[in-house]
């Protein structure tokens, strides 16, 4: 497995450090971009419910505390693939909403690796049973993504035809130390990250029909650091107690409740802008009153707040729910001078799993996963405005077992599909293909014994 970690490690790290997502999402443009789910693919699926989510092969850094139910060293690397199709909404000046204009994007969603610190093989040799559990897990993935090209033509009367151009490119990442710790049903954890990457932006105003042409232009990159943090908590209740008298026929019922948030933090800003304005005057250009600064401040982020609950029957299905809300106001920053509106996101979704044990048929031991979403996007409010932007979507995906290096594993692969801003200025309907591997090994850490 440490081969197989080392060669993801060595081929899509670079890969996320020089790769800009390829993306045309107007809503981007409102604070640092548009915000990257956290939630792993196994979740994702079920709508999101990492609140409560817990799996002893599958990784969920939204709640660290779902780490210590890990029974195994996991490696989850995840990538996604979205076709995305935008026109303009209908308004008082646009009585007939457009065509859809599709474009296509994708990136690596994550990198993984969680590490159990006590293996549960220890315990069956030393015929011991402990009452702690405790889980690390590193993880690699984007924060943030920005990227859209508008272009806005204009006519005045006495300067003529106007054109403006405004254009955002890159993104934040963040690498995520977590841990969890679980005595008997109750468990805690705590994410510690680290916030960097640029963005860049692009305002351009051409005047044509002046003479001579003129045009002035801003461009600016915003380079960003600074420390995540989010702590979480989970307890789980047991239904109909344990199976003492070792009935085969015994389903444990649990439900577990989950809740986990942060403060705002803060992040530091090293912004490089240069202002120009060019002239071209018998085909000659001239550069006029061409200024560049550099200019250091800080910015925060907001603070965060989500809880869930999930049932679990035995291991054939599981049913549940996630809200969180996100403090979108109180975010600052040096290159957004309007204010955030606060956000909130209600997801339901499950799975199903005939039997995991099955001999006979496959198709018996995969995951069926399932939800629906309903997110809000953190935009700028205008005056006198109450317009929030919603993303609705619905996902279905599965989780195929395999066999690695006589070692259970998934391959997971899903579809969403989705809508966002219904019925504003500007509408988003996507197809999200989204895959993850994840590897598991048991026998990290293990005692070697000898007679």
């Amino acid at each position: 497995m440490l081969k197989k970690i080392a060669f993801f490690l060595i081929f899509f790290i670079p890969l996320v450090a020089f790769c800009q997502p390829k993306d045309n999402s107007p809503y981007s443009r409102f604070g640092i971009g548009d915000i990257v789910d956290r939630n792993f693919m196994s979740s994702q699926f079920m709508g999101g419910l990492g609140a409560s989510y817990k799996d002893p092969f599958q990784i969920n850094i939204v709640n660290p505390a779902s780490l210590s139910y890990l029974s195994s060293t996991t490696f989850d690397i995840g990538v996604f693939a979205e076709n995305s199709g935008l026109r303009d909404g209908v308004s008082t000046d646009n009585p007939q909403p457009s065509e859809y204009q599709n474009i296509w994007k994708g990136n690596l969603s994550y990198l993984s690796l969680a590490i159990p610190l006590q293996n549960k093989l220890n315990d069956v040799l030393d015929r011991k049973e402990r009452n702690i559990s405790l889980a690390t897990a590193f993880t690699l993935m984007p924060y943030s993504t920005v990227g859209y090209n508008v272009k806005i033509d204009e006519f005045d009367d006495d300067i003529g035809e106007i054109k403006k151009k405004f254009e955002g490119s890159g993104g934040t990442y963040q690498f995520v130390w977590s841990n969890g710790i679980r005595y008997k049903q109750l468990a805690f954890g705590l994410n510690l990250g680290y916030l960097f990457g640029n963005l860049d932006y692009l305002r351009r105003v051409e005047f044509e029909q002046s003479a001579p042409f003129f045009e002035t232009e801003l461009r600016e990159t915003n380079r960003l650091k600074g420390f995540l943090w989010n702590a979480g908590a989970m307890y789980t209740f047991k239904l109909n107690g344990e199976n003492i008298n070792n009935d085969v026929n015994f389903v444990p019922k649990r439900l577990t409740i989950g809740i986990h948030g942060n403060s705002k933090t803060g992040f530091n800003n090293r912004s490089t802008a240069f202002e120009g304005s060019i002239q071209n005057v018998s085909g000659i250009l001239d550069s006029l009153n061409s200024t560049s600064e550099i200019m250091e401040s800080t910015g925060k982020l907001p603070s965060e707040l989500g809880l869930g609950a999930t049932y679990y029957h035995g291991s054939k299905y599981a049913l549940g729910f996630n809200y969180s809300t996100t403090k979108w106001s109180q975010f600052e920053s040096s290159f957004v001078n309007n204010k955030l509106n606060n956000i909130k996101k209600l997801s339901f979704g499950g799975y199903y799993r005939p039997n995991y044990n099955s001999i006979g048929s496959y198709f018996e031991r995969v995951y069926y996963r399932f939800g629906l979403y309903v997110n809000e996007v953190p935009n700028e409010i205008p005056q006198n405005s109450n317009e929030i932007i919603r993303d609705i979507g619905v996902s279905v995906g599965f989780g195929f077992p395999f066999f690695y290096q006589r070692k259970i594993s998934h391959a997971n692969l899903g579809v969403t599909l989705g809508m966002l801003g219904k019925g504003t200025a500007v509408e988003e309907r996507y197809v999200k293909l989204s895959f993850s591997f994840t590897f598991n090994d048991d026998e990290w850490l293990i005692k070697r014994k000898y007679n």
